[in-house]
């Protein structure tokens, strides 16, 4: 890598400069970005062999300039982009680098949509000179982590160094051109008080959830996409004590457990021969031969729900998972349609064996302010006429919207004390009396 080209280009305006946003105040954007994409051209029409220097560097730049009366801030700017492309990632750099952005979405050489505080935005500030140029980004990202991706391998989902989640699929597969997602994981990882900071739940909830974990109960977290169940689970986990030996099983390592006793297992796709494949499901079975006290699996969504009802039916208890679902009843349907695609039973008995399973469902959804809410906590009491019955113990109830689209709603708690209150008394649990009594 060479050093940063925006470091050694000195100029006194170029404080000025704070970031690419800095584009939507430049009057002739069109040029700007017809100059960033020739610059660029030039470089990959006159491929070089070895590392590229600055001083050729800015001896492309200089001839591609010249003759163009620029400011020093748009001067700067373009700079800035061709750093970006060498040292970087392409135009998403510094969207990648913005701790406020939480996903950014790549749906063509023009049309990029960044989320922020759960909302979409469409960003009109960058562009792709190309779909090469979106191919090229992409396998930058995912080059250091040893994956690939082109017309014989056209989809690739892949974990980041930092973390964050990458899926990319590109033609012929995506027909409109090459589609890039990136989930980005965030470095401060988010706590039971920021959940309550946020509104995302209550204190009584927080403290139903954390007793039932240290009570060893098995526990399901539903929810739509992006809606917040990995973060959810990864803020469940901190009440887990230190002294139990937990394992994780993931398609692409997301969780973030704090305690020393921790086995972290992801899932490997095949190999270039077609072989060599390692799913969730051998991850659990495995799992059950590694002495665990506890598995947290990321998702289930296949033939591995049935082991994982396994494992909670023959003695390790305080299991959680994800899935998803719109609703703890969905959640409970899709678990039984799961299931039947591991072994081929009666469905009636396949109830029975999730109702012995599970005691807890707790579903959080994102609104369509885009802010997440635990909209849901159930517990399974057994059986209304073969089919298996929940009882909704907190629930958040929405009444309307205000006229800048925030949503309106309360948090409920049903009245009637829950069938798992007794339960979780005889296992030492004493704190929630003020709640249920």
């Amino acid at each position: 890598m060479i050093k940063s080209f925006v470091e050694e280009f000195e100029v006194k305006e170029e404080k000025n400069l704070k970031s690419l946003t800095d584009y939507e105040t430049f009057s002739n954007k069109k040029l700007l970005d017809e100059l960033r994409n020739k610059i660029i051209q030039n470089l990959i029409d006159n491929k070089r062999d070895g590392i590229i220097t600055s001083e050729y560097l800015k001896k492309e730049i200089d001839k591609a300039l010249e003759g163009y009366d620029l400011s020093v801030v748009e001067r700067s700017y373009i700079n800035t982009l061709i750093d970006n492309e060498i040292n970087g990632c392409g135009p998403i750099t510094e969207l990648l680098e913005d701790p406020s952005i939480t996903e950014i979405m790549v749906n063509g050489t023009n049309e990029i949509y960044i989320e922020i505080d759960g909302k979409l935005i469409r960003d009109d500030s960058i562009s792709f000179i190309n779909q090469d140029h979106i191919i090229r980004t992409i396998q930058r990202l995912i080059q250091p982590i040893g994956r690939t991706i082109d017309t014989s391998n056209p989809m690739v989902d892949a974990r980041l160094k930092d973390g964050s989640r990458l899926n990319a699929i590109i033609p012929p597969l995506s027909i409109n051109g090459p589609v890039l997602t990136i989930r980005k994981f965030k470095k401060e990882l988010i706590s039971i008080e920021d959940f309550l900071r946020n509104g995302t739940m209550t204190p009584y909830m927080a403290r139903f959830i954390e007793a039932c974990v240290k009570s060893k109960m098995n526990i399901i977290v539903c929810g739509g996409t992006g809606s917040g169940k990995t973060t959810l689970l990864n803020v469940m986990s901190s009440f887990l004590s230190d002294d139990e030996r937990i394992i994780t099983i993931e398609d692409a390592a997301e969780l973030k457990l704090e305690q020393d006793h921790v086995i972290s297992l992801e899932t490997r796709r095949t190999n270039y021969g077609g072989s060599g494949e390692v799913t969730i499901r051998d991850l659990v079975r495995n799992s059950l031969r590694m002495r665990p006290d506890r598995i947290i699996v990321g998702e289930v969504r296949g033939g591995e729900a049935f082991d994982m009802m396994q494992a909670m039916n023959t003695g390790h208890e305080g299991s959680m998972t994800t899935l998803h679902a719109n609703s703890p009843k969905d959640a409970l349907n899709r678990l039984e349609t799961m299931v039947l695609m591991a072994v081929e039973i009666p469905i009636k008995a396949i109830r029975e064996y999730i109702e012995n399973a599970i005691d807890i469902v707790i579903n959080i959804s994102r609104l369509t302010d885009g802010k997440r809410k635990v909209t849901s906590i159930c517990e399974v009491v057994g059986f209304d006429k073969d089919e298996i019955k929940l009882n909704e113990i907190f629930a958040f109830k929405q009444n309307g919207l205000k006229e800048n689209g925030e949503v309106i709603g309360e948090f409920i708690l049903n009245k009637a004390t829950p069938e798992i209150y007794e339960k979780l008394k005889s296992r030492g649990i004493t704190n929630l009396v003020d709640i249920f009594e």
